[in-house]
């Protein structure tokens, strides 16, 4: 990687997003949102919608690239659909934040997803997604995932020779979900259980590794013959055998790059934890509650309580709780993340009433 500076990763542990909650903060997303080109589309017909934030605004992501992401960005997605009855739009809305996406991008992607659901009327469920640590729901959207260093103007499609930057690209799953991610183009990230695709801009290497599974390979050619058609020049491609490749083969040889480093994520055991959020006393206190087996008995309608079950993070909203407790509680839930080894948990807010399937769902897991 000489004369490229190395992207700095994004630091969980020193992210703010205290402007949400304040007083007038819903009435002034209301007006905001009132006026913001970007939703005015929402909310009349079922089906996928996703912006990037650019320069804190929100911007309309091709559909084309629905599954694209960028790991310096942010992203909204908006999935509307019907209630089982057929008569009423529900909505789930989800922030994605790439793993070197700035804080500013980050609170923007926050604070617009916060604004939209307001523009709904708080009806769509709220979702916080973390790269590499979606949640199933999320997945669910994406025939193929893809993630790529830099920002959208990367240079991913058009080639020239002077400026091009090559990528290795990572496959990794089985048919239901294959992930594609860019890595660096260093040998020692080959896994042999994968495929790996060295995209060189006029010439294209497939690695298939010794132990990788038919959906990769599969996969990848699709993915090849994607950026084929996508380019207007002539593409040389070639399929590479793990145990057949000579050590001295361009695909080896273009492999320089130091090893990035990885995001450290710990898994936290245990029992399930239910904090509450209140304000009965005068002030917002945020405390444990109870461990172990959690039931919707144990939840006040009169508050907010914040889940833990140790693979996300739930937000139960009670219909007679405070605006106060209301409009904080995605905030306890990030800043209560943020001082745990599990911090890029996802995260989704449920109002009492609605999605109880969703809350019944995450409490038996």
């Amino acid at each position: 990687m000489s004369g490229l500076r190395k992207q700095k990763q994004y630091d969980w542990k020193d992210s703010n997003i205290s402007l949400f909650g304040s007083s007038t903060d819903r009435d002034v997303k209301k007006e905001a949102a009132e006026h913001e080109k970007a939703w005015q589309a929402v909310g009349k017909e079922t089906g996928l919608l996703v912006w990037r934030i650019e320069k804190f605004k929100v911007k309309e992501w091709p559909k084309k690239d629905y599954g694209l992401f960028y790991e310096g960005d942010s992203y909204i997605v908006l999935n509307t659909y019907l209630e089982e009855n057929g008569e009423k739009f529900n909505y789930d809305v989800h922030f994605w934040i790439g793993k070197y996406s700035t804080q500013d991008e980050y609170c923007a992607a926050a604070y617009k997803t916060v604004e939209l659901d307001t523009f709904l009327d708080d009806v769509p469920v709220q979702h916080r997604e973390v790269q590499g640590h979606e949640s199933d729901l999320f997945k669910s959207y994406f025939k193929k995932m893809t993630f790529l260093k830099g920002g959208v103007d990367s240079g991913f499609r058009v080639v020239t020779e002077k400026t091009y930057q090559s990528r290795l690209l990572h496959f990794c799953g089985t048919k239901k979900n294959v992930e594609v991610k860019e890595v660096a183009k260093n040998r020692d990230m080959l896994d042999s259980g994968d495929v790996y695709i060295l995209d060189l801009g006029k010439t294209i290497y497939q690695w298939n590794g010794a132990g990788s599974n038919k959906d990769e390979k599969f996969k990848a050619v699709m993915y090849i013959n994607e950026l084929k058609n996508e380019r207007s020049i002539a593409i040389k491609t070639e399929v590479l055998e793990e145990d057949s490749t000579e050590a001295d083969h361009e695909f080896y040889t273009s492999l320089t790059e130091e090893k990035e480093e990885e995001t450290h994520f710990t898994s936290e055991e245990g029992p399930k934890e239910l904090y509450r959020l209140s304000d009965s006393s005068g002030k917002v206190q945020f405390h444990l509650e109870k461990k172990g087996d959690i039931g919707k008995h144990d939840l006040d309608s009169k508050d907010v309580f914040v889940i833990d079950t140790k693979k996300e993070i739930v937000v139960w909203i009670g219909l007679d709780s405070s605006s106060t407790e209301k409009n904080n509680a995605m905030t306890y839930a990030h800043n209560y993340l943020m001082n745990k080894p599990n911090s890029l948990l996802p995260v989704t807010c449920l109002l009492e009433g609605k999605h109880d399937n969703k809350l019944i769902s995450a409490l038996a897991a």
